[in-house]
């Protein structure tokens, strides 16, 4: 990443009244980070989608949240088409009780 990527700088935003106290409600949540990693989420994204790469930072920040940038692009048609013909199948043999208690007994 960049050098003096991880200078601070404090960023305002304004948001209805009504809004602030239903965040109020959850003071556990930490809503700097979570606001911190949803900028950081939007500047990788972009960067991948010029790039298709990650640096080694971005690649780690990625997998500490468990997130890729690839997660928020559609999916593609011809896995799309895939899938539909999966759910039109059955892929599955159908086992009868009697088939498990064998299997069971073979053990």
């Amino acid at each position: 990443m960049q050098k003096g990527y991880y200078e601070m700088a404090c960023i305002t935003i304004s948001m209805a009244k009504s809004f602030k106290e239903r965040l109020s409600r959850f003071s556990w949540v930490n809503w700097s980070e979570i606001g911190r990693e949803e900028v950081l989420k939007r500047y990788i994204f972009e960067k991948y989608l010029k790039t298709g790469k990650l640096a080694k930072e971005e690649n780690e920040f990625c997998k500490k949240i468990d997130w890729h940038p690839v997660d928020e692009l559609p999916l593609k048609k011809e896995f799309i088409k895939e899938l539909q013909k999966v759910q039109k199948n059955s892929y599955s043999k159908k086992v009868h009780s009697k088939d498990i208690n064998q299997w069971f007994e073979e053990l």
